[in-house]
């Protein structure tokens, strides 16, 4: 007896290791990973002086300019080989992913299950190409046209490089799209969010030094930077609680006798999360209104440009035109790609279809409008609180001076991916804790005494 139980405790504790190892592998892969990308931000495009494109940044950086420097970790500011960043295969998911409802043989393909989701990443990797070609080469042009104070941001335009250029930034765009895909399979987290993620927050400890700064100087006063640090305690609690937040909806399923046997009766749940949408509502409607801003600032003050320079300051960070369009666009997107990603005809027929209903809700066409209603109210709420979340930061930002990446976007992909991270991680953990246990369960079965 006591040899057997020294058995089942070295395998326990062989396991333990054996999984503590594999998860440590995984988090120092995760690491590494991130590391290489860090250090891509430093690589300069050939040609470029990175100097003349740190100075319009900053004079223009309040533009999309500024908000794709911001995901970049400040790549696009430097020009570096990684100056895209993972933006057109984020714009590419998003448009195959409103495609796929439009278009009847992409949305075939979504149902084929793992066939078809490779299909469209397929899809998705090949119109990242073309996407990050033509961004590329607007960089390339716009920057033959750039000076400064230091003298031309390109040393010899031309066509060599034009070329160059896009195929450097290409090149930066694919290798990352790889790198987290790598991450995604081989180490902890969503890799594509992990990259944003850390681009945001390698600019964090700068922007914090800047309102300290601001503090020091006199321009903020204490009590306000104490206040503004307790209130970023508050939302992030807040879209903590939000994200995690659901709707569980009850399913039940009717038994049914195969032969002497009986299957079904179980009872499971729907869960509709408060926020569907997630952060694309707010990167869209900021994208859309910070158009005016970046056309206007590459242009001229001349007569023809004047009223592009009105819409421009009409819209400018704190107006009230932009407040009031940014809450709107907001809302709007919320419930447009809620739509997009979740179909409650579809969600409907497939509960009828394996004999699945809503306790109290016809099977059918009832379903669907009772999952539509239920939806509508949480996408309502769910709109809600993205709109309080932006629009604080914005506040802050325009009368405050607070620092740019200190916005709501920001937050809540910082948040989000940290969420989505700590999940996959708790995963692990509970998956070798169930392993544990049936392996515990079978060798206990096997060295237990028999009773004669």
């Amino acid at each position: 007896m006591a040899s057997a139980a020294e058995q089942l405790a070295a395998n326990l504790n062989l396991g333990v290791l054996a999984k503590a190892t594999e998860l440590k592998k995984r988090i120092w892969f995760t690491l590494g990973a991130l590391i290489v990308y860090r250090l891509g931000t430093y690589i300069p495009v050939p040609g470029v002086d990175a100097a003349v494109m740190g100075e319009m940044l900053a004079q223009h950086g309040g533009g999309i300019l500024g908000m794709f420097d911001m995901f970049s970790g400040g790549a696009l500011g430097r020009m570096t080989v990684f100056a895209l960043n993972i933006m057109p295969y984020i714009s590419a998911s998003i448009i195959i992913q409103l495609m796929t409802a439009a278009v009847p043989s992409l949305e075939t393909l979504k149902k084929e299950g793992e066939t078809g989701r490779k299909k469209l990443n397929q899809y998705t990797r090949y119109l990242t190409v073309v996407i990050a070609v033509f961004q590329a080469y607007g960089i390339s042009v716009g920057l033959e046209g750039i000076r400064g104070s230091f003298g031309p941001a390109v040393v010899d335009p031309g066509w060599f490089f034009r070329i160059s250029c896009v195929i450097t930034l290409v090149g930066g765009t694919m290798f990352l799209m790889w790198l987290g895909e790598q991450i995604t399979a081989r180490g902890v987290g969503n890799g594509i969010s992990l990259i944003i993620f850390a681009g945001i927050v390698a600019n964090l400890p700068s922007a914090l030094v800047a309102t300290f700064e601001l503090g020091r100087t006199g321009a903020l006063s204490t009590l306000f930077i104490l206040a503004f640090l307790l209130m970023g305690l508050v939302v992030i609690a807040l879209v903590v609680f939000i994200e995690r937040a659901q709707r569980r909806i009850p399913i039940q399923y009717p038994k049914r006798q195969v032969g002497n046997r009986m299957f079904g009766g179980e009872n499971t749940h729907l869960p509709l999360k408060l926020n569907t949408a997630g952060v694309i509502p707010p990167i869209f409607a900021s994208s859309l209104l910070l158009i005016p801003a970046t056309i206007q600032g590459f242009g001229t003050a001349d007569a023809e440009g004047g009223w592009l320079q009105d819409v421009a300051a009409a819209l400018a960070h704190g107006q009230p035109l932009y407040m009031l369009l940014y809450a709107s666009l907001i809302m709007f997107f919320a419930f447009f790609y809620t739509a997009v990603v979740f179909n409650p005809v579809e969600t409907a027929d497939n509960l009828k279809k394996y004999g699945g209903f809503v306790p109290g809700i016809r099977p059918g066409q009832h379903t669907a409008d009772y999952l539509d209603r239920v939806l509508t109210r949480l996408t309502a709420v769910g709109a809600i609180y993205l709109v309080l979340v932006c629009m604080i930061p914005e506040i802050l930002i325009s009368h405050y001076g607070v620092p740019f990446y200190f916005g709501g976007t920001s937050l809540l992909i910082i948040v989000s991916v940290t969420m989505d991270t700590v999940a996959q991680v708790q995963s692990h953990l509970f998956a070798h804790q169930d392993h544990r246990l049936l392996r515990k369960a079978r060798l206990g079965g096997r060295g237990a005494p028999r009773v004669r």
